[in-house]
């Protein structure tokens, strides 16, 4: 376990025994399904969601949405021509998520 994920327990242990985690909103709910977080380091998964919170989203993130309503625009889109514009504009915007990906993890290792 590394130093912040110690760090992230104990506040929220220290959180729990005050009674600050009572009354959250979805308290006693599942969580949400979230296949694609499955391949974020949990450190990632709260950096995103506290920025997600604040209105502030990585660029990764938007274009990932992006590539997900594309997807949903080709699986209705007909005609060859049509397809072929959409397809291209997926292509465009993964290429355009995979680089910020990078980007990040590349900032992160230095």
């Amino acid at each position: 376990m590394s130093w912040l994920s110690r760090l992230a327990e104990r506040q929220m242990q220290k959180a729990r025994l005050k009674g600050e985690l009572q009354g959250l909103e979805g308290e006693g709910k599942p969580l949400p399904d979230r296949p694609g977080d499955a391949f974020i380091s949990p450190g990632d998964a709260v950096g995103f969601r506290i920025m997600a919170e604040a209105g502030v989203l990585p660029e990764e993130i938007v274009l990932k949405k992006e590539a997900a309503r594309l997807r949903e625009v080709l699986a209705v889109t007909e005609g060859e021509e049509a397809r072929k514009a959409v397809m291209a504009e997926l292509a465009r915007v993964e290429m355009r998520q995979a680089m910020a990906e990078e980007a990040r993890r590349r900032f992160l290792r230095e």
